[in-house]
C-alpha cells in the first residue's frame, strides 16, 4: 500500500512538472515574439502613464520653468525671484493691453509669429501627453503658461482683420542692455491688416488658437469657445487678404523672416478640423490648396518658419484614428507618405536618412539655434511612434527596410539624451539640469542682478563681463553647438548661447513624451 501510494505521489510531480515547464516555455515564446524586432506583428500597445524616466521627468520640470522667466506684464505666483512685473504699459498708446505674452529670446521683443507657434507646440504637447505631464505635476503650469500667451494673442486680434504681430522696435531694442523690469526704451506696435496682410503670422495665430481651444474645451468652455471664435475669424482673414508680411512690413526680414505661408494656412485649417470637425477645413487642406501648398513627397524640417512636417503628422493622425471614409481619403493618405518619408530622414539606419547631423547622432542644420531642428524632429518622431503603436502599425517601410515605433523612440531619446549631456562635450544644453550647463547664456534679465540699477547702455558691462550669469535662467535651452560638436561658451556669441521660447515648447512636447520609458 505504501509503495503504490510513493510511486502515484512521483508520477503526479512529474505531470505538473511537465505542465509548468509548457507553460513557461509559452510564456518566454511570447515576449521573444512581442519584443523581437524582425517579428512582423504589432509591438506592444503603451498604457497609462507608469514608472517615470526620472531624468526625463526632471528635465521637463526644469523646461518648464523658462516660461516663467520670459513672462511679461503683472507676474501672479512668481515662481522666478529675480524677476518682476514688466511691459505694463504695451500697447496703451494705442489703446489696447499688451501687457501680458512672452518674451522672445534674451532680448525684450514680442514677436507674434514665433509667439504663436510656441503656443501652438504646447498645446499639441498637453493634447498628446497631457497625462504624463500631470503624472509629474507639470500639467498646471503648462495650462497657465499656455493661458498666458493665448490671453496675449486674443488682445493682440484686435479686429477681425488687424492683428498687432509685435511689441517693441528690435533695432532700437538691441541698443539696450537693462533689465526688462527697468526697460526704458519705446516700445511701437506692428499690424498687420487688409492693407499690410501677413497671412503666415494670422495663420499661425488661428492654429494656436484653435489647438489651445482643445486644451481649455473640458476645464472652461467660454475661454475655449472665445479662442475657437478668434481662430476662425483669423484663419478667414488669412485665407481671404494672402501675402507675405515678410513682403508687406519689409523690416521683419532682419529677425523672423518668413519663406511663404502656405505651410501656415494647411497647419492652421488642419488645427480647426480638429477643434471643429467642421468638413470644409478638412476639404481646404486635401483639396487645391494641398496639392498648391504641401508639397507632398518631400521631406522638410520643422520650425517656427515651416510647419509642413508638423502638418504632416498631425493629419497622420486622422489617417491612423480617423473615421473610414477619411482615413482612406487620397489626399490625406498623401500627407501620411510624407510623414513617413520625414520619419525616414531622422532614422539612422534608413536607407534615406539624412547626413545632416553630428558625429555623436544629433541632427543639425543650422549654425544658429542649432538645437531647434533636433529637439522639433524628436518630438515629431516621438509622436509618430506612439500613433503607430497605439493604432497597432507594426512597421515603417523606408525604401524597402522596415522599422518598428521602437526604433522612432529611440531615435527621439538619442535626441533627448544629447540635449541633457550624453554628448562629446559632457554639457547640458538645459541650463538649470545636470551638474554641467551654461553659465554665459545671453538673456539681459538673466546677466545683471536683480538690485543693479542700469540705464540703456551703462547695462552692457553684464554683457561684456567675464564672470558667470548672477542669475540662472532655469529651464532655458540655448542655441547649441557647431556641427564640429563644439561651443563657445560666451554671452555674446548669441548664436548658441541665446535661448529662444519656441525652443523650450518642442523640447517641453519631447521631454513629455520621452520621460515614459517604453523600450528597454
Amino acid at each position: 500500500m505504501e509503495e503504490k501510494s510513493k510511486s502515484k505521489g512521483i508520477c503526479g510531480w512529474l505531470i505538473a512538472l511537465v505542465v509548468l515547464a509548457a507553460v513557461v516555455f509559452a510564456v518566454v515564446y511570447t515576449i521573444k515574439k512581442k519584443t523581437s524586432h524582425d517579428s512582423g506583428g504589432p509591438a506592444p500597445i503603451p498604457g497609462p502613464p507608469g514608472a517615470v524616466e526620472k531624468k526625463y521627468s526632471n528635465a521637463l520640470k526644469t523646461a518648464m520653468q523658462f516660461f516663467d522667466v520670459q513672462k511679461s506684464g503683472k507676474l501672479v505666483d512668481n515662481q522666478i525671484p529675480w524677476r518682476g512685473d514688466s511691459g505694463l504699459k504695451d500697447g496703451s498708446e494705442e489703446g489696447v493691453d499688451l501687457s501680458k505674452g512672452m518674451y522672445d529670446a534674451g532680448d525684450h521683443m514680442k514677436f507674434g509669429f514665433p509667439m504663436a507657434f510656441t503656443a501652438t507646440v504646447l498645446s499639441w504637447a498637453i493634447l498628446e501627453y497631457g497625462d504624463q505631464m500631470q503624472a509629474v505635476d507639470q500639467l498646471k503650469p503648462a495650462q497657465e503658461s499656455l493661458k498666458w500667451i493665448t490671453d496675449y494673442l486674443i488682445k493682440a486680434h484686435h479686429d477681425d482683420n488687424v492683428l498687432y504681430i509685435q511689441v517693441g522696435d528690435p533695432e532700437k531694442d538691441h541698443e539696450c542692455w537693462d533689465r526688462p523690469e527697468t526697460m526704458t526704451a519705446k516700445r511701437p506696435l506692428t499690424q498687420i491688416n487688409t492693407s499690410f496682410p501677413g497671412t503666415e503670422v494670422a495663420a499661425e495665430t488661428a492654429a494656436a488658437m484653435a489647438s489651445a481651444s482643445l486644451v481649455f474645451k473640458t476645464t472652461d468652455s467660454t475661454y475655449s469657445s472665445t479662442l475657437l471664435k478668434h481662430a476662425k475669424q483669423l484663419f478667414t482673414f488669412a485665407d481671404k487678404y494672402q501675402g507675405s508680411y515678410s513682403i508687406s512690413i519689409p523690416q521683419v526680414q532682419d529677425y523672423y523672416n518668413s519663406t511663404g505661408y502656405g505651410d501656415e494656412l494647411l497647419w492652421a485649417a488642419s488645427w480647426l478640423y480638429h477643434a471643429t470637425q467642421d468638413k470644409s477645413y478638412f476639404q481646404y487642406v486635401i483639396g487645391d490648396n494641398g496639392k498648391a501648398f504641401a508639397n507632398w513627397g518631400s521631406p522638410t524640417w520643422f520650425s517656427w518658419d515651416n510647419k509642413l512636417a508638423g502638418t504632416q503628422v498631425l493629419l497622420s493622425r486622422l489617417s491612423f484614428f480617423g473615421s473610414k471614409d477619411t482615413s482612406s481619403n487620397s489626399g490625406l493618405q498623401m500627407y501620411r507618405k510624407t510623414a513617413e518619408a520625414v520619419m525616414c530622414g531622422l532614422l539612422p539606419k534608413s536607407p534615406t536618412a539624412t547626413k545632416s547631423r553630428t558625429r555623436g547622432g544629433l541632427i543639425w542644420v543650422s549654425e544658429w539655434n542649432a538645437l531647434q531642428h533636433p529637439v522639433a524632429s524628436a518630438f515629431l518622431a516621438a509622436l509618430y511612434s506612439d500613433y503607430m503603436l497605439t493604432s497597432q502599425t507594426a512597421e515603417l517601410s523606408c525604401d524597402g527596410r522596415s522599422f518598428r515605433p521602437s526604433d522612432l523612440r529611440n531615435f527621439a531619446e538619442n535626441q533627448a539624451d544629447y540635449v541633457l549631456g550624453k554628448n562629446p562635450l559632457k554639457m547640458s544644453f538645459l541650463v538649470g539640469y545636470g551638474d554641467n550647463f551654461p553659465q554665459f547664456v545671453h538673456h539681459r534679465g538673466a546677466s545683471i542682478p536683480a538690485d543693479a540699477t542700469t540705464g540703456c547702455t551703462d547695462g552692457f558691462k553684464w554683457l561684456n563681463s567675464t564672470d558667470p550669469n548672477p542669475n540662472v535662467a532655469v529651464g532655458a535651452l540655448v542655441g547649441g553647438p557647431f556641427l564640429n560638436e563644439t561651443y563657445i561658451n560666451n554671452r555674446n556669441f548669441s548664436r548658441q548661447t541665446e535661448p529662444s521660447t519656441y525652443n523650450s515648447a518642442v523640447l517641453v512636447g519631447l521631454l513629455s513624451s520621452a520621460r515614459v520609458r517604453l523600450f528597454p
